[in-house]
């Protein structure tokens, strides 16, 4: 990993992008965020597919749950069952507090799963600690 977090941004939700690309900014995160609005384009970004060709490989990934085409637990379990994508590190974040997708979530190798805060103060404080432990306290793999 470089001084720079490389972050691939998994959600449907253009709000939910823009705060946390406001929450990094705000932090003095230094990072590059890529952004997919679902799972199958996800993916394809991943694996570099036609239209990603030049697409960095992530350093974190921050994936929702629930998305149109192919939600955040089927992209997750391709990612970890894909020998050269389940390195990466998964932080599943997500609006939902149900046991049941917690418990799938980790099923399936998340990293971390956190409940994204309604607050807009708390969900600043969650991205900005997401930021500080996966570029200044966790070690990762070289690619």
């Amino acid at each position: 990993m470089t001084d720079k977090l490389e972050i691939l941004l998994i959600d449907d939700s253009l709000g939910d992008i823009r705060l946390i690309q406001e929450g990094l900014r705000e932090a003095k995160i230094p990072h590059n965020i890529s952004a997919c609005m679902d799972g199958v384009a996800a993916l394809a970004f991943l694996r570099k597919e036609t239209g990603y060709d030049n697409a960095p490989r992530p350093d974190l990934i921050l994936l929702d749950l629930n998305m149109p085409r192919m939600g955040g637990n089927e992209c997750l379990q391709a990612i970890k069952q894909d020998a050269t994508l389940a390195s990466i590190p998964v932080v599943v974040l997500s609006t939902s507090q149900a046991d049941h997708d917690i418990q799938e979530s980790y099923l399936h190798r998340a990293n971390c799963y956190i409940t994204k805060p309604m607050n807009y103060e708390k969900f600043m404080e969650v991205v900005k600690s997401i930021g500080d432990f996966w570029l200044k306290a966790s070690k990762q793999p070289q690619s």
